[in-house]
This record gives C-alpha cells, structure tokens and sequence, in this order.
C-alpha cells in the first residue's frame, strides 16, 4: 500500500463550511507505533470556532427544511462514498491510532452503517394529531430539528464515532461542527472531504483540529447560535462539559467511560464464553469504552476458563497495525502505555499473578502484549479503573447474587457480558446488572440498529437505533381549535 500517496490526499487544514482552510499554526499527529511524524495539520483556534458556527448557523434553516427524503439520499450517497473508500480509510485510521488493518476494515464497515441506517430513519421522523381530551380543541405534535450542533469525538474509534454522530444529527437537519481527538484528527478531515464529494452541502459540516480543545469549545458553547453538544470521552471531561454548558441550557448527550463486567456462570458454555472474552476484551486492542474490563468467572469453571483464556491469548502477535502478521498493534501514546503498565503493576503488588503477557517489550511504540491477570484481589486499582488495553483480570464468585452483585460494584454502567445457557438465569441477570447495554451469550454489541450509551457514570442520551434521532429533535406543540 502507498501510504505517501494516501497521506497527500488527506486535507491538513481546517474544514470550515466546506471548504480546506489554512490555520495560523499547525501540530504534529504521530504513528503510535514508532511515534514518527505522519502528517502537520491546522490547529483550530476560537476565532477560527466562531468561523464554523458562522458556517453552520448560516446553512441551519436551510438544511433544516430540506426534504426528509433528499438528506436520507445524501446519507445514502456517504455511505456508498464510504464503503467504496473503504481501503484507504482503513489504512488512515490504522497509521494515526495503531489498530490492526483488519479492525480498521471493522470499524469502516460499522461506522458508514451509520449513514445507511439514518439515511432510512430521515423520513420516519413522526409526529401526532389529536383532539383534545377535554373537546377544548385538537393537539399537533411536531419535531424539529434541535440547531447547530458541536460534536467531540475520541481517538480510539476515529470514523465511527463521528458517524454516530453526524448520521443522527444530519437526519434530523441539524448541521454539526466536529472536534476530532488531536491524537488521530486525519480519519475524520478524509470523511469530511468525502462526504463534500458525496453531496453533503457545504456548510452543514465542519472539522476543528485542535491542541486547545478547551479554547475552541469554550468559544462554542457561550455563543447562544450552538445548541446541542455531543461528547464520547472520559467521564471526568464529561462531567466538566455538562457543568459548562449548563448556562446555555444546551442539550446534551454524553458517552463517557465504562467498567464493564464479563460474567461466566457455571453453567456456561466455556469455550463459547472464552470466544467471547476475546472479542469483548481485545477488540480495538482494548482501548474500547465497551471492552471487558473485569472477568467475574463462577470458582467452578474459573480454572479451566483461566487456562483457555491464556492459550487464546497468548496467540495474539504485536506489531505494525499494517504488517499482515501482526494481531496486536501498539496503545495509543506512551501515556496510555504507562497508565496500562502502573495498572498491572499495582494488581501483582497486592497479590495477582500474570499467567501470560505482563511486561511491555520496550523499543520503539506504545506496544502492550496480551496479559492475562489470575487471582486479582478485590483491592486492585484495574478492578475499579478503565484499563483500555489488552489486559484480562480474573476474579473468582460463588453464587450468582455474588456475581451480580461484584459486576454492580462500580460508578460506571456502560456494558455488561453475561454467560449462561439459561434463558431464566440470562433474563434476570440482564435485569439486575446496572448497565444500558447488555450482552447475552455474545462479547460484540455494538449495532447501528440499537441504542448505545450508558447509565449511572457512564453518561446519558443514546446514538444508535430508533431513539438516537431523538437526541436531535425538539418537540413542538401546536395547539389547535376544533
């Protein structure tokens, strides 16, 4: 593959109203796997956030009222424009986060699905007409389209968590400006000069790249034009942007962190539940909010699921995201690299044991290997912390009110995996576990067609499915006479 080639084709200014904009200054984006230079790309300023929402505000009415039909087209067309682009995508997203190619493949199919699936929800944005109960006169209840929208997306995912986004948003008819990680900014430019040639009309999107991303959304939200702020991110960031927000009363919606509990009963299929654990833990590498995070495993079948799980494991090869022999590519940045290391660390300090992997094999990149961790105490930090890597901790319960109630232990309520081969056992745990999302039986749940997002910690609102248009419409009521 041509990597030269498809850098050039990478618009490195700012995406304004549709358009490739030069920036006052320019930062770095990085290969992780050797923390080479891959791209310098514009470096968005306030100023140059208030030019977006300029662009956004001045296209809203317009795009607003433009047939639920003809935008589900224009999705259509991105998706086509996407998945025909498909290669190159994959390629982009694996040099600036590190991921195997074939996860990148993944992830381009699942995020332009995105754009098919709204591109069917834009015409079946419904309202009602009734009369009044009391005979006083009739009620219509319409939805529109919420405004302008500002849009901050994480780096481990750099097309589909975008796409989640603006699919929702853009079926609404509502414009959005995006703030893409400053770690991997280079997917979401691609997709935006994309879409460009798709047909999206310019101004109804614009790609803020930024090394001050507190400037640049303070701008945003105290202008009184942005009225709906979407973030998939960290809990902490999260919180503070609800705070700030606040004064302008803007919707939100917030996709934060996640703890999520893999849970094997006793009377699980075990080779089943450890295919699951490895889609569930080692997809993205682990740098997932939906990874599992802790494995509750029944003392039953906990040695030999242990044992089947270190095999698997230790199958998987590091290397180059773009070698065809690699199955592991590097974390993200040396931060993460140590975050993930002091985390292990700590676990085998108060008496867990390593049974495959466990020590970063140093040289060039942010490289982690596979680890399984055994007979994790319940003071590990990894237990309580998002570990965003490939590392498995193992803990051991009884009864499953002990199951339930370890994989309830914790302020996050992203994801939770269940494994049993009772439809009963499976049913009631799914009820009693504390999370918006729950696998039964599969370590995958991620579907265009369904809800995602969280509860407790872990954030509120929902992208994806039915209800993910909603977090872009306002209701409206027209009272009427008889």
């Amino acid at each position: 593959m041509d990597t030269a080639a498809l850098l050039s084709s990478v618009p490195t200014g700012l995406w304004i109203g549709g358009e490739e904009r030069k920036g006052a200054s320019t930062f770095d984006v990085l290969d992780p796997s050797d923390d080479k230079v891959l791209l310098a790309v514009a470096d968005a300023t306030p100023e140059d956030a208030i030019a977006a929402l300029d662009a956004a505000s001045a296209v809203q009415a317009e795009w607003a009222a433009t047939p639920a039909r003809k935008r589900g087209e224009i999705l259509r067309s991105v998706f086509e424009t996407i998945t025909a682009s498909a290669d190159d995508i994959a390629a982009l997203m694996t040099l600036e986060m590190g991921k195997v190619y074939a996860e990148s493949k993944g992830e381009v199919t699942y995020g332009a699905e995105f754009f098919r699936w709204f591109a069917e929800e834009a015409v079946r944005i419904a309202g009602r007409y009734t009369p009044s109960p009391a005979g006083t006169g009739r009620i219509l209840v319409t939805k529109q389209a919420v405004g302008p929208c500002y849009a901050i997306t994480p780096w481990n995912f750099p097309l589909a968590m975008g796409t989640r986004k603006m699919g929702p948003a853009f079926a609404a008819g509502c414009t959005m400006i995006v703030k893409p990680a400053q770690e991997t900014p280079l997917t979401m430019l691609y997709l935006a000069k994309l879409m460009d040639e798709a047909g999206l009309p310019k101004g109804v999107l614009s790609v803020l790249p930024s090394t001050d991303p507190g400037g640049v959304t303070t701008a945003l939200i105290d202008d009184g034009r942005l009225r709906k702020l979407t973030f998939t991110g960290s809990t902490g960031v999260g919180k503070a942007l609800v705070k700030q927000s606040s004064d302008k009363l803007l919707r939100t919606s917030m996709e934060l962190g996640g703890n999520a509990p893999f849970i094997v009963f006793d009377d699980a299929d075990v080779d089943a539940a450890v295919d699951g654990a490895i889609l569930a833990k080692m997809r993205n590498g682990g740098e997932a909010c939906t990874a599992a995070n802790r494995f509750h495993i029944a003392n039953s079948v906990r040695q030999e699921f242990t044992e089947k799980l270190v095999k698997r494991m230790s199958e998987f090869t590091l290397g180059k995201g773009l070698d065809e022999s690699s199955t592991l590519g590097p974390l993200i940045n040396a931060k993460q690299l140590a975050k993930v290391t002091e985390l292990v660390e700590d676990a085998v300090q108060r008496g867990a044991s390593v049974a495959v992997g466990g020590e970063a094999p140093g040289g060039p990149g942010n490289f982690y290997p596979a680890t399984v961790l055994a007979d994790v105490p319940a003071d590990a930090r990894i237990l309580k912390e998002e570990v965003f890597g490939p590392v498995a901790p193992i803990i051991g319960f009884d009864t499953e009110e002990d199951g339930i109630k370890a994989a309830n232990d914790t302020e996050y309520g992203l994801a939770a995996y269940v494994y049993t081969q009772s439809l009963d056992r499976a049913l009631r745990v799914a009820d009693a576990i504390e999370s918006g999302m729950v696998g039964v039986n599969r370590g995958v749940i991620s579907d265009a067609a369904a809800p995602f997002g969280g509860i407790k910690e872990s954030g509120f609102g929902r992208e994806g499915g039915t209800e993910g248009i909603e977090e872009y419409l306002d209701t409206k009521y027209i009272a009427l006479t008889n």
